[in-house]
């Protein structure tokens, strides 16, 4: 029996039996289309997550109190001790390092924003000028601690804020209450939706003496710094340390983030979970296989006259098994491309219905689910190819 007629052979033996084919078919294309969804989130996952740490800035470290050690915990909180506070003499000196471009310190708290008989409560970041190029913000409108400790009042808003406290008129120049301090816009943030967990839109920006007045505070939450270039980051990150170190009378009570390092362990934690989710899926593909097998020997039982009657004009056991082989690869290959366009539709749907989610699924991930799914089917066919090819002729012809 020549290739071409074993190709047609099995192809007219799918036909014969539609329903049972769609079925096989059917649980071939979910299980590839399970791999490409499922791979489609984590790896899109991984990307939002890596875009939003490019997103805050570039050459960042972050500065926190406490020293962070292998358990993540700051050893003497066990004793009932805190962390030495970050303060603004500290943050001074990390912007006089070589190093070091510019750096941030950052206050943040909640307080009540009200302006033009409108009310609401917001969330308030304590900074200096330079939290603008660091976190990578932009300015729609007027600017930021501009004019010098003179004018020290200043506050920024949100995109969102502005228009919807000053819907007729430009912020900028208005008067604002920000719990009981008033302050006078200085300028307007250019829409940039959210970024790491909360929306900019929204959050106004004070000078960081009347953030810390405003949260009775004399501490820093973080110091955001940028180096220089990102070859100086490990060398900045060093430098701080024994800065903050000899500051803090010879203890290193202080931790220092750099954003590769934050980046790496997403990575690697994102791209574990991608392959996991892989995993999972593909056993979708295996349950596929064994319905495969499962069907066909049925299939193998209710075709023993034209088994038979094949053996009787001549077709070899290797012939039958090539036959059943055939029809397990046509199922295979329509199970995993209709199962590849539904995967690719079902990360479009995504795409579109979350575009902050870059739902594309990986290359390997799409060859793989069609790999696994054509050997799947296979394997499964040995078992009901080789009881096909065993049987005998006069006695498969006998049976009804």
């Amino acid at each position: 029996m020549t290739l071409t007629d074993t190709l047609r052979l099995s192809f007219s033996a799918i036909l014969s039996y539609r329903t049972r084919s769609l079925l096989i078919v059917f649980a071939m294309a979910l299980g590839v289309a399970a791999v490409v969804v499922l791979t489609a989130i984590g790896d899109g996952a991984r990307n939002y997550v890596i875009n939003q740490f490019s997103s805050i800035g570039t050459n960042l470290l972050v500065v926190l109190p406490g020293r962070a050690e292998t358990s993540g915990a700051f050893p003497g909180a066990v004793l009932g001790q805190t962390p030495r506070d970050l303060t603004l003499k500290d943050a001074q000196l990390l912007g006089r390092l070589p190093q070091v471009r510019r750096y941030a310190p950052l206050n943040v708290g909640e307080a009540e924003l009200s302006a033009a008989n409108r009310l609401r409560e917001v969330t308030v970041l304590g900074s200096n000028a330079e939290l603008i190029p660091i976190r990578h913000m932009k300015l729609a409108q007027g600017s930021f601690l501009a004019h010098g400790s003179a004018y020290s009042a200043q506050i920024v808003l949100g995109a969102k804020l502005a228009q919807d406290f000053f819907p007729l008129s430009h912020a900028v120049g208005q008067r604002v209450r920000l719990g009981e301090n008033r302050f006078l816009v200085s300028g307007v943030l250019a829409p940039q939706g959210e970024s790491m967990g909360f929306n900019t839109d929204e959050i106004v920006i004070i000078p960081v003496e009347q953030a810390q007045s405003l949260f009775n505070t004399t501490s820093l939450f973080r110091i955001l710094v940028e180096a220089k270039s990102h070859n100086q980051i490990d060398s900045a990150k060093n430098a701080i340390l024994e800065t903050l170190k000899h500051s803090h009378d010879g203890e290193e009570d202080i931790t220092v983030i750099t954003q590769d390092a934050i980046l790496a362990t997403f990575d690697r934690i994102l791209h574990a979970l991608t392959l996991a989710v892989a995993g999972i899926a593909a056993i979708s593909l295996i349950v596929a296989g064994i319905l495969v097998m499962n069907v066909m020997l049925v299939a193998v039982n209710q075709r023993t006259a034209e088994i038979g009657l094949l053996k009787a004009i001549g077709a070899h056991a290797k012939d039958i098994r090539n036959l059943f082989f055939a029809e397990a690869l046509w199922l295979s290959l329509a199970g995993a491309m209709i199962g590849f366009l539904l995967g690719q539709l079902g990360s479009l749907i995504l795409r579109l219905a979350y575009p902050q989610l870059p739902a594309w699924a990986p290359v390997w991930a799409s060859l793989a689910g069609i790999l696994v799914a054509l050997i799947t089917g296979i394997l499964a066919s040995m078992l009901p190819a080789n009881k096909a090819a065993r049987l005998n002729a006069v006695e498969a012809l006998s049976k009804k």
